[in-house]
């Protein structure tokens, strides 16, 4: 390959990058730039670690491709770049070249979407069978519950002693609390009440009474793009989305730390299977001890937490919401970090956004 190759990768779809003999960046194309979000002119020269966070996998790829005289394919590359918390999961084509000044041919593909769209697929019959699951519980455990509050109020008229009444109060209270976790259950099969909203509203009022409740050593940042388009949605199952992510946060720091509430416009984006020009991404991230890894592939599912009086429905919840309005929730955690993203599309009549 010679310099009169440029010009042709700098057409490729494909993300890719030459470098020297010293594993210093020569070249990359526009499209390796837009995938890493780095400047070719700030990276000429400098090595590897100057776009990258985690090159470990990446430089073994290499030695590879080297000690072979060979191409070497790493089929599942996790790459982190300097964004706080951006990790791309990609393929790497590390290909010898033997042309100075380039000794290796770097060429990146991402499987973000397929993975995506398969998470996405998992995340909607998982959703579904929340849904049945929370619904055929909810029904299994109202109907003797009525019974056991109403046979603790003819109990109760039947006592004389003041101290055995209290008792009573006891069971009909419980019966109480678990008649209202009941209602939760069966909250996300009411249908959404969508209008045109400011997503803002929404994150302002969850503020408000999470600091409420948590006055004193939480700390709530905001940082909001303003110029952000309002939205179709129902702002209470809105708010519940990011109450129930909130709150979960707040209550992994026992109410000490920091919460940060971040909203970004997102072009481009596939919801669904459904390609939306806009996207409104709202993140919830927190700096405590993160969700244990052990959870990972469950904390969505009913009656799953991490806290021991955690009843395991506040993010079932946020999911079913967030899935009726045809976006995505996920998450990225680590000990210090915990960041929950949720995608929510801009129909056309309401995105307009320069």
């Amino acid at each position: 390959m010679t310099n009169a190759a440029l010009p042709t990768l700098e057409y490729l779809a494909t993300a890719v990058m030459l470098l020297d003999e010293q594993s210093r960046i020569a070249f990359l194309n526009p499209a390796a730039e837009h995938l890493f979000e780095i400047s070719h002119s700030n990276l000429l020269g400098h090595p590897l670690q100057a776009a990258f966070s985690q090159t470990d996998q990446l430089f073994g790829a290499m030695q590879l491709a080297l000690a072979n005289h060979a191409n070497h394919i790493e089929h599942d590359l996790i790459l982190g770049t300097h964004t706080p918390g951006h990790r791309l999961h990609l393929s790497c084509t590390v290909t010898p070249l033997q042309m100075a000044p380039f000794a290796l041919l770097l060429e990146f593909h991402t499987i973000e979407r397929p993975l995506k769209l398969a998470r996405e697929e998992q995340m909607h019959d998982q959703t579904q069978a929340n849904r049945l699951l929370l619904r055929n519980l909810a029904h299994e455990i109202k109907n003797p519950l009525g019974g056991i509050r109403g046979a603790a109020q003819l109990l109760e008229q039947e006592l004389d002693k003041p101290a055995l009444r209290e008792y009573t109060q006891v069971v009909i209270q419980e019966a109480d609390r678990l008649r209202a976790l009941v209602e939760n259950l069966l909250a996300p099969q009411q249908s959404p009440h969508f209008s045109v909203l400011n997503i803002h509203e929404v994150l302002e009022r969850v503020r408000s009474v999470v600091l409420a409740e948590i006055p004193d050593e939480l700390l709530i940042r905001r940082d909001y793009d303003l110029s952000l388009p309002q939205l179709d949605g129902d702002k209470e199952q809105l708010i519940q989305v990011v109450l129930n992510i909130v709150r979960n946060a707040a209550q992994a720091m026992h109410g000490r730390g920091r919460i940060t509430l971040r909203t970004r416009i997102a072009r481009q984006v596939t919801l669904m299977k459904k390609r939306h020009r806009l996207a409104i991404m709202v993140q919830i991230i927190d700096n405590g001890p993160g969700i244990p890894g052990h959870l990972h592939d469950t904390i969505f599912y009913p009656l799953v937490s991490g806290r021991a009086d955690g009843h395991g429905l506040g993010l079932t919840l946020a999911q079913d919401f967030v899935s009726r309005h045809q976006g995505s929730i996920e998450f990225d955690s680590e000990p210090g970090r915990t960041c929950f993203t949720v995608m929510l599309p801009l129909q056309s009549n309401t995105a307009s956004h320069g």
